[in-house]
């Protein structure tokens, strides 16, 4: 009447989505009835082991293989309560049922890899153009106030020299203050028109 653990060896089956996999599985049991487990079944750890692993294809080929790896506390508890059900009148308990492993063919490995990495690819691609209309937006938002005030722009202007100062860089950059080429333009178009 003690538990028994058996392992339900591997068992290539067939998804709802027909992709071919191996799974195996842990099985608990006990016998609550002891005459019953003797008189209404000929070998009852034979009669449970074939019941669960008959069970255990028969829940994999309901489930699609997203399903098989994700749910696969829900698919456990499933299988615990059909097997419990049809072992009931044999006076034997289904304590637990756990699925170990869950072989996939290695083409299907390198397909979900491949579809894992496109996925990976796109949340990149998105982040990186959220990330540039949200500069766009700053800079345009920059471009206004120094418009807005001509001396914001020279300040910007006295900033970027000081910034390459920084780096150690040998090339010399002369900038002119905006009233000067305004200034310069101004001048090109009087003498263009005389």
């Amino acid at each position: 009447m003690r538990t028994k653990t058996v392992d339900l060896e591997q068992q290539e089956t067939i998804t709802k989505d027909s992709v071919t996999i191996k799974v195996n599985a842990v099985l608990w049991f006990r016998v609550v009835d002891p005459a019953a487990a003797i008189i209404k079944v000929a070998n009852f750890n034979q009669a449970v082991y074939q019941l669960s692993v008959t069970a255990l294809r028969n829940i994999i080929g309901q489930h699609q293989l997203d399903e098989v790896l994700k749910e696969r506390q829900q698919i456990n508890a499933t299988l615990q309560g059909l097997v419990d059900a049809a072992t009931e009148p044999w006076g034997v308990k289904i304590e637990m049922v756990e699925i170990k492993d869950v072989e996939i063919p290695e083409s299907m490995q390198r397909a979900m890899a491949r579809e894992a990495e496109a996925i990976r690819e796109k949340r990149a691609r998105i982040i990186k153009a959220e990330a540039e209309l949200e500069a766009s937006i700053k800079l345009t938002q920059g471009a206004r106030q120094m418009e807005e005030s001509p001396i914001a722009l020279e300040l910007r202007r006295l900033q970027m020299l000081s910034e390459i100062g920084i780096d150690n860089n040998t090339t010399t950059i002369v900038m002119v203050p905006s009233e000067f080429t305004q200034a310069a333009k101004s001048l090109t178009q009087l003498a263009g028109k005389s």
